[in-house]
This record gives structure tokens, C-alpha cells and sequence, in this order.
């Protein structure tokens, strides 16, 4: 079983979409977007760019948890992971973007 995007429609409105593994798990969320049109182009970014390692910024939360957050060519944030123990699960995390990200595919969210 592949990985899938779900688009959301929150309380304001506005679109979201989250990437998850095979196994269910979020792996990757996005911003809010105005339109479903946006959310989909967000969708198209993540595509492009998971293939480069360049795009994912390795951070650091204040409480030490490790995530990254994937940026587009513009630089503009494309999606945020969740926050790992550590740099080796938020690595995984990343590889699991990669895998899946090409050829997920796109279903609303339930």
C-alpha cells in the first residue's frame, strides 16, 4: 500500500492536506490554503521538490525535538513534519517523505 494525500476543509474554510505513510502515519502537513486549487499546488510542490535533500531544513523545537520542514525553490514552506525524539526517527521521517511524496495518491479526508 502506497502513502496518500488528504486534503481537509477546516472550520474557517480554508484547505489543508496532510501526507501520510502506508502505515497511516502523518509524515508531512501543510499550510492552509484559500482554495482546494491551492492545496493541490501545494501537493504538486511537495512532489517537485522531496526528491532533493536541499528542501528539507533540519530544525531543532525548543524542548529539543527534532523536525523538518520541506521549502519549495522559492524558499517558501511547503509542509512541517511532526516533532521526533530524535535526529535519526526526524531522518526516517524524511526518507519516508521521499518514498512516498511521487506517487501518493489524493482523497479527501474523511
Amino acid at each position: 500500500m502506497a502513502g496518500k494525500f488528504e486534503i481537509k476543509t477546516g472550520k474557517s474554510g480554508k484547505f489543508s492536506f496532510n501526507l501520510k505513510a502506508s502505515n497511516g502515519q502523518v509524515i508531512l502537513s501543510s499550510e492552509s490554503y484559500d482554495s482546494r486549487k491551492g492545496a493541490e499546488g501545494g501537493i504538486a510542490s511537495v512532489r517537485k521538490n522531496a526528491g532533493n535533500d536541499a528542501r528539507f531544513e533540519r530544525k531543532t523545537a525548543k524542548d529539543g525535538s527534532a523536525y523538518f520542514v520541506l521549502k519549495a525553490s522559492n524558499g517558501e514552506t511547503v509542509g512541517k513534519s511532526e516533532m521526533y525524539k530524535t535526529k535519526a526517527s526526524m531522518e526516517s521521517g524524511i526518507k519516508s517523505v521521499r518514498n512516498n511524496a511521487e506517487y501518493a495518491d489524493v482523497k479527501d479526508a474523511k
